[in-house]
């Protein structure tokens, strides 16, 4: 089902997620989370830029464990924690993130 950003159309996948990675601009992580009920702050941003950096050096969307582990080396380890994750991301923290950043869903999510 498609979304609409900005008077443009978005086709996504039937989890939600976008077609085409190279669609992804900050507004669909606006109008994503929004139908989730959720408000994006300079913390979601900051995982959010950060996983389209990883996915850009490592060519993939990684789970949860590594995302926290990865978020913790970058970040520290206030922030590389599920708690923190799942506080910004609750319905998961590299499943909600990754597609609100506009990357795939990572493998060995449900």
């Amino acid at each position: 089902m498609p979304i609409e950003v900005n008077g443009k159309s978005f086709e996504t996948d039937e989890e939600g997620y976008l077609a085409n990675i190279n669609d992804w601009e900050p507004g669909v992580a606006e109008v994503m989370s929004k139908e989730d009920d959720l408000e994006l702050t300079d913390e979601h941003w900051d995982i959010i830029n950060f996983l389209r950096e990883y996915y850009e050096e490592y060519q993939i969307a990684p789970a949860v464990r590594v995302l926290t582990k990865a978020v913790g080396k970058k970040m520290g380890k206030d922030k590389g924690n599920s708690k923190y994750l799942y506080g910004l991301f609750p319905y998961g923290p590299a499943k909600q993130a990754c597609r609100y950043a506009g990357l795939p869903k990572p493998t060995g999510c449900v």
